[in-house]
């Protein structure tokens, strides 16, 4: 009897979680089609502000800017990550340790504390908000995680294969593009994976350091206050983006189970 109340104690608690989270979502989606420039009055269904989204060259100017701000701080943040935790395979103990937990402290850091010392650190270069500094800032922010996640995957990797490879004749950079790097390839994905993540969905940071014309969640932020169902068709995009990567990841991980099972 306990355990059958328990049970529906249980259901009942899942559904009412999943019903307060999700809500808010949903309303987005809803009111993306709604006719009326409202999030409280339904007015009709309409496709209108998708088009005024993909109409507005401001908007269309962001995403832009959003994805190449991404897309290049994840290029370079992962090539700096990714030999730096090579590097630090080959230091000594101590030293290694200590570089190690420096490089936690952004991490761990809260990410107004680092907003406002990159923002400090600008302002006393004298260098102006923009593009370049946001850019900065995301390298900055994404490089750690990038660390974190190769530096396990190299650790374990036999410490002499670098050496073996020198001793052949190759040239250092050759030796960890053609020893290292196949092997861990998999895991430099995976950290890139994160710091595009990472970059494209932050906030505090690209507010503080770029202003709210160069990232989208910025803008989502300075155009929520007023009335404008752009956003909810924005918002709405991106989350369809989401949840179709989460479902394609899902059919490739069955139909490599189902290849592994043959």
């Amino acid at each position: 009897m306990k355990t059958t109340k328990a049970k529906i104690f249980s259901k009942i608690f899942m559904i009412l979680f999943f019903i307060i989270y999700y809500a808010p979502l949903l309303s987005i989606v809803v009111f993306s089609f709604n006719d009326a420039r409202s999030v409280t009055h339904w007015g009709g269904f309409t496709f209108d502000w998708y088009k005024e989204l993909f109409t507005d060259e401001r908007v269309v100017s962001i995403i832009i800017n959003t994805l190449l701000i991404a897309v290049a701080s994840t290029i370079i943040s992962t090539i700096i990550g990714t030999l730096a935790a090579i590097c630090l395979t080959k230091q000594r103990k101590k030293f290694r340790k200590l570089i190690l937990q420096a490089n936690n402290l952004p991490i761990m850091n809260p990410d107004i504390v680092t907003a406002i010392g990159l923002l400090l650190l600008f302002v006393s270069l004298r260098v102006e908000k923009g593009y370049f500094t946001m850019l900065l800032a995301h390298i900055s922010f994404c490089t750690p995680y990038v660390i974190v996640t190769v530096y396990p995957k190299v650790k374990s990797l036999d410490p002499n294969i670098l050496e073996a490879a020198l001793d052949l004749g190759a040239k250092p950079l050759r030796a960890i593009c053609t020893a290292i790097l196949p092997q861990i390839k998999t895991t430099i994905f995976a950290a890139g994976a994160i710091a595009f993540t990472m970059s494209f969905d932050d906030f505090v940071i690209s507010y503080f350091t770029g202003g709210s014309k160069l990232n989208i969640s910025t803008y989502l932020y300075t155009e929520a206050k007023k009335i404008n169902p752009t956003i909810n068709a924005l918002s709405t995009i991106i989350m369809l983006i989401i949840v179709l990567k989460i479902v394609l990841d899902k059919i490739m991980e069955a139909r490599r189970n189902k290849h592994e099972k043959d």
